[in-house]
C-alpha cells in the first residue's frame, strides 16, 4: 500500500511537470510572435520614415533650384534696371540742357524785345508771378475767411436761438405799483380808516401812495422806490391778515416788515440759487443776491436777469463744448456788484470782482465777472459766453425800459435835491413826484420856520428841478405847511 502511494505521488508530480513544460512553451511562442509582429512594424515604420526623408531631401533640392533660377532672373532684370536708368538719366541730363538753353535763348529774345537786359527781365518776371500770386492769395484768404464767417454767423444763430428758446422765462420788467387783492369790501374802510387816518398814516410812515378805487376790490400800492414799496406790501398783507389796522398797529407792522428784510433777502437769493441750478453758493453770497430783487436796471429786474442769464450761459456752454458750472455761475454772479453801487465807489463789474473773489470764487470766475463790460480782457470762453448771455438776456424784447431807470433817477435828484436844506431828516417823493413830503427835525427848524421852509424848498425845486406841471411840498414838524412849486 505505501508503495501504491509513492508510486501516484510520482505519476501526479510527473503530469504537473508536463503541464508546466507545456504551457511555458506556449507563454514562449505568443512572447515569441508578439515580439516578431513588433519588430515587422518598427521596420515598416522605419521604411515609411527613410522614405519621408527622401522626399522631402528631393523637395528641398528642389526647391534650391527653383530659388537659384529665380537669383538669377532677378539678377538679369536688376541689370537691365541699372541700364535703362542710365540711359534714362542721360536723356534727362540732354532734355535739361536743352530747355535751358531754349530757356535762356528764350529770355534774350525777350529781353531784348522789351529792352531789358536778361538780369532785369528776370527781375520783372519774377516781381510780375510775385504780385500775382500775392493777389491770387489775398483772394483765396477773403474767400476763405467770408466761408468762415459766414458758417460761424450761422452756427451762431443757430446756438442764441436754440438758447433763446429753451427760455421760456416771462418779462422781468419792474413797475411803480403793487396790486393787492382784498378779502372782502369792507377792507378797503379798514384801509382808509375814520376820515382817512389809516391810510394818511401808512402813507407817512412807508412814503408809498395808497390808490382805493370803486368797484375794484384790492388796492394799489405806488411808489418809484421798489424797497420801500416791497416794505408797504409785506406791511399791508400782514394788517390785512390780522384785520386789526389803525395808527398804532400800522407802525408796529412797519417795524416788523423792516426787521424781516434780511430774511427775505435769504429766501429770494435761496430761491434764485435752485432756480438757476448754481451749487456751493456762501450764505452771505445768497443774501446779498437777495437784495438785487430789489434793484432794476432799464426796468429790469436784475435777480430775474442774473437766473435767466444764467440759464442761457449754461446752455451756449453745452452747445459751444465749453465749462457749462463754470458759465452758468460767473453768468450768474456777473452784476453782484450792482448791490454796492450805492454804498462803494466803482463800477458793478470791479466791485463785483473783488467781491466774488473776497468770498472765494474762482480766479475764471472772477475774470468773466469783471470782464463782463470788457474794462478788462476776458481770458476764457466762458468769459465771453457770460457777455453774450448778458446782451441776450437784456437785449430780448420786452426785457428793459430806458425810461424806468430815468423816472427812478429823476425821483431820487428830487429827494437829493430837497434834503440838503438845513434841519431836514427825511424826504420822499410820491404820487409820482407830484407831492414830496418832508420831515424836519423839531430842534433845527421851530413853528415859524417849517412855513418858510416849504416856500424855499418850492423855489428851489421851481429854479432847479424840471418838472412838468407842478409839485406839492408838505414840511411836517409838530404842525404843517403846504407851498406849491410850478
Amino acid at each position: 500500500m505505501p508503495q501504491l502511494i509513492a508510486t501516484v505521488a510520482t505519476l501526479v508530480l510527473l503530469l504537473a511537470s508536463l503541464l508546466l513544460v507545456f504551457y511555458a512553451r506556449r507563454e514562449a511562442e505568443a512572447i515569441r510572435k508578439s515580439v516578431s509582429e513588433e519588430t515587422r512594424g518598427m521596420r515598416e515604420e522605419a521604411r515609411d520614415m527613410v522614405s519621408e526623408a527622401q522626399r522631402r531631401e528631393e523637395r528641398v533640392a528642389q526647391r534650391e533650384k527653383d530659388l537659384a533660377a529665380d537669383q538669377r532672373a532677378a539678377q538679369t532684370y536688376s541689370r537691365a534696371l541699372e541700364e535703362r536708368s542710365a540711359v534714362l538719366a542721360r536723356d534727362e541730363r540732354r532734355m535739361a540742357s536743352a530747355r535751358d538753353e531754349v530757356a535762356a535763348e528764350t529770355r534774350r529774345a525777350v529781353a531784348e524785345a522789351a529792352g531789358l537786359s536778361p538780369d532785369e527781365a528776370k527781375t520783372r518776371l519774377r516781381t510780375e508771378l510775385l504780385i500775382e500770386a500775392k493777389d491770387e492769395a489775398r483772394a483765396e484768404v477773403r474767400r476763405i475767411e467770408r466761408q468762415a464767417k459766414s458758417s460761424s454767423e450761422r452756427r451762431s444763430r443757430e446756438i442764441l436761438i436754440g438758447a433763446m428758446q429753451r427760455q421760456a422765462a416771462r418779462t422781468s420788467s419792474e413797475f411803480a405799483a403793487t396790486w393787492i387783492d382784498l378779502p372782502s369790501d369792507d377792507m378797503k374802510g379798514r384801509i382808509i380808516g375814520r376820515e382817512g387816518r389809516n391810510i394818511r398814516a401808512f402813507e407817512s410812515i412807508t412814503g408809498v401812495n395808497v390808490l382805493v378805487e370803486e368797484g375794484v376790490n384790492a388796492v394799489q400800492l405806488s411808489s418809484f422806490d421798489v424797497e420801500r414799496r416791497e416794505v408797504a406790501e409785506v406791511m399791508l398783507r400782514d394788517l390785512i391778515e390780522d384785520g386789526r389796522i389803525h395808527p398804532h398797529r400800522i407802525e408796529s407792522a412797519y417795524h416788523q416788515a423792516v426787521a424781516a428784510t434780511e430774511a427775505r433777502h435769504l429766501e429770494a437769493g435761496l430761491d434764485a440759487v435752485e432756480a438757476v441750478g448754481v451749487r456751493g453758493v456762501p450764505e452771505d453770497m445768497v443774501v446779498t443776491l437777495g437784495r438785487l430783487r430789489l434793484r432794476s436796471s432799464y426796468g429790469q429786474n436784475v435777480l430775474s436777469h442774473l437766473v435767466e442769464a444764467g440759464q442761457i450761459a449754461a446752455d451756449i456752454a453745452r452747445e459751444l463744448g465749453a465749462d457749462v458750472e463754470v458759465a452758468r455761475r460767473a453768468t450768474f454772479l456777473h452784476d453782484i456788484g450792482k448791490a454796492f453801487t450805492h454804498e462803494r465807489a466803482g463800477t458793478h463789474a470791479t466791485l463785483g470782482a473783488d467781491y466774488a473773489r473776497e468770498q472765494g470764487e474762482a480766479p475764471e470766475v472772477v475774470n468773466a465777472i469783471a470782464a463782463h463790460h470788457d474794462e478788462v480782457a476776458p481770458e476764457t470762453l466762458e468769459a465771453l459766453i457770460v457777455q453774450v448771455a448778458d446782451a441776450v438776456s437784456a437785449a430780448r424784447p420786452g426785457a428793459r425800459r430806458d425810461d424806468a431807470d430815468a423816472y427812478i433817477e429823476r425821483m431820487e435828484n428830487l429827494e437829493h435835491l430837497v434834503a440838503d436844506h438845513h434841519g431836514v431828516s427825511k424826504v420822499i417823493a410820491m404820487a409820482a413826484g407830484r407831492e414830496v413830503r418832508v420831515v424836519v427835525e423839531p430842534d433845527e427848524v421851530d413853528d415859524a420856520g417849517v412855513g418858510e421852509l416849504a416856500r424855499t424848498i418850492a423855489e428851489h425845486i421851481s429854479k432847479d428841478f424840471s418838472f412838468a406841471g407842478e409839485i406839492r411840498v408838505t414840511v411836517v414838524r409838530e404842525l404843517r405847511a403846504d407851498a406849491v412849486a410850478g
